[in-house]
This record gives structure tokens, C-alpha cells and sequence, in this order.
């Protein structure tokens, strides 16, 4: 095979080159910003048979936290899980120096959730997916919580 010939690989080798690719990636970013304080972050709600029915998963670095999925199971929606969770999120983000949350999540995806929830609409990208659009949300310090407890949650 020649050297510049791309191999297309099935599930398992995708997830192992992600690993490979995020770990290069993280290499270069601290090199090029003197932040080295990764660290991964998540935490996950059971129910009585241990079957996990909502999870966050994401991480810390640089002073900022990305959560890289927020779910909720259906049936346990609207009973404040989501909101524990992203509490509990907030929480760890603090105690490592973070200064804000940051999300992506979709247009469809309970916006008024995240909004009520003091995490601001930065961007949108269109059309992804089609008709809908992927957002980049933020949460802010001076107003996060503020809607549901009257002071910053920060």
C-alpha cells in the first residue's frame, strides 16, 4: 500500500483511532498554550436495577469545561435529572478552575432547558442535520441559575 493511500476502518478501529487522534490533538494544544490540566469528567444517575438512565460525559482543560453529551432517558425527563446533572457538572468545573460550561447540542434538543438554565446561545451552525441546526452554548457565570433560584448558580 502506498504510503499516502487511506484505509477506511470499521467501528472498533474508528473508536481507537479517535482515542489516538484526541491524544495527539491534546499534545499540541498544551504544547502550543502551556495548558497541560486535562482532565476527563462525567457522572451518570442509576436507577434501582443499576441501569444507567442519565449521564454526562466530558471534559476540563484550560480553565473551561466541555460536556460533550448531556442525556436524560425519557421516561425520567422533566423530573430534574438534567438539571442535577449539569449542577453536578458545574460543580466539579468550579472546584478545577473553570470558568465556564460549554456545550454543543441540537435545535431540537431542549433549548429552553439549556436556556432556562442561564446557557446562552453563542453560535449555531445551520443545516446540521439538515433542517435543524447544531449550537454552541454557554453557560455564564453572572447569570447561570438564576431563573429557577434567583442567584448565579456560579
Amino acid at each position: 500500500m502506498p504510503a499516502n493511500a487511506v484505509a477506511l476502518l470499521d467501528g472498533a478501529q474508528c473508536q481507537e483511532l479517535e482515542s489516538f487522534l484526541a491524544d495527539r490533538i491534546y499534545e499540541f494544544n498544551s504544547n502550543a498554550t502551556g495548558y497541560s490540566d486535562g482532565r476527563l469528567l462525567a457522572g451518570r444517575v442509576q436507577d434501582a436495577a443499576g441501569e444507567v438512565i442519565a449521564g454526562f460525559s466530558g471534559h476540563t482543560w484550560g480553565g473551561c469545561c466541555e460536556l460533550s453529551y448531556v442525556w436524560v432517558h425519557e421516561r425520567y425527563r422533566g423530573q430534574g435529572l438534567g438539571r442535577a446533572l449539569l449542577q453536578a457538572a458545574e460543580a466539579q468545573a468550579r472546584q478545577r478552575g473553570c470558568a465556564q460550561v460549554v456545550l454543543l447540542t441540537h435545535s431540537f434538543q431542549a433549548p429552553a432547558f439549556y436556556e432556562h438554565l442561564g446557557y446562552a446561545r453563542r453560535y449555531a451552525n445551520e443545516g446540521r442535520p439538515k433542517g435543524h441546526s447544531n449550537i454552541l452554548r454557554a453557560s455564564d457565570p453572572q447569570r447561570a441559575g438564576r431563573a429557577s433560584t434567583g442567584k448565579p448558580a456560579w
